[in-house]
């Protein structure tokens, strides 16, 4: 999109440290790394907000004011308007084509999968954020915000994640967005865990010390997700796929999710998702090849690593960060 190579870097230029999310050099495990670098230092009261629906509930006229201070071509800020209003195309219960205009007639939200809608929802971000400074809350409650796309947390020091989360929830009225009360809460490490862009953040013990201390590893809800995967790409509907063929989807799923999920104490995570995805393919191979028994005497665990060439996830983050935290 031509107007995404022309804002880009205007909005880029000052959008703050805190957000993470679609932009160059940054990253969700760049987010991830952040938090758990103030929690290590001490800000271990933490607000864990939720916004409900924030793409769609995103006001226009304000949104186009933060536009406006920054572009004064008309004929961009016209495409931008138009764009907004535009109508979305779903699918109904029966698969037929429908179109709402539900963001023109509300004034607000801004359509989803566009290359340009990240940016306008760091844009109108960025607002929280800057208030938040500017109200002093930073400095008074000792609260650092990190914020990806619409996943943001707030880590305090002392106890002032109460009073950081009445903070947010009247500044983020003031910008006509809305707080999921069942989804946000406050906690205190190492008391307590939460949840964070896949990964959950509480205390650990060392493998070999027994120490305590401060950790990230992936979240129980993101190893169901990869299970579920694994099951999907297993199933009996998939049994016409070459084995061959079968190992290397496996491969590209398994990696991609380790790839993410590489950060700290992950060698249990890994472990479990081994076991899982070759009792799987062991299941798989007897029903493709109508076997009723001795799966794993055909088919051991050497015989996926080591002639299938299935990906053996613990073998991995050896050299990665935190691995051997």
């Amino acid at each position: 999109m031509a107007a995404m190579l022309v804002l880009e870097p205007i909005i880029e230029a000052d959008l703050p440290s805190e957000q993470y999310a679609y932009r160059q050099h940054r990253s969700a495990q760049d987010a991830v790394c952040r938090v758990h670098w103030l929690l290590t230092g001490g800000h271990r009261n933490v607000v864990d907000a939720d916004l409900a629906g924030y793409y769609d509930t995103i006001p226009h006229a304000e949104l186009m004011k933060s536009v406006t201070r920054r572009i004064v071509d008309k004929r961009v800020l016209r495409l931008l308007k138009m764009w907004l209003d535009a109508p979305v195309e779903e699918r109904d219960g029966r698969g037929r084509k429908k179109r709402t205009t539900i963001n023109r007639d509300t004034r607000q939200g801004i359509p989803q999968g566009s290359p340009i809608s990240p940016l306008l929802s760091n844009l109108y971000m960025r607002r929280f954020i800057l208030g938040w400074k500017k109200a002093g809350a930073e400095q008074r409650l000792g609260a650092q915000i990190v914020n990806y796309a619409d996943d943001l947390v707030i880590c305090c020091k002392g106890n002032n994640a109460v009073m950081a989360l009445e903070t947010m929830r009247r500044m983020m009225g003031q910008l006509k967005l809305t707080v999921n009360e069942e989804k946000t809460r406050t906690c205190s490490l190492p008391e307590e865990e939460f949840d964070f862009l896949g990964y959950t953040f509480g205390q650990r013990h060392a493998a070999k010390t027994k120490r305590l201390y401060i950790a990230a590893w992936p979240s129980r809800k993101s190893i169901r997700r990869m299970t579920e995967t694994v099951r999907i790409q297993t199933g009996r509907n998939m049994e016409w796929m070459d084995a061959g063929e079968m190992v290397k989807c496996l491969n590209q799923k398994l990696g991609g999710w380790a790839n993410y999920f590489k950060l700290g104490p992950v060698t249990k995570a890994y472990r479990f998702l081994d076991r899982y995805t070759t009792t799987r393919l062991r299941r798989w191979l007897r029903k493709k090849h109508k076997q009723r028994s001795g799966g794993l005497k055909r088919y051991p665990d050497e015989f996926f690593y080591q002639q299938m060439g299935l990906i053996r996830l613990p073998k991995l983050p050896q050299s990665l960060p935190w691995a051997k935290a």
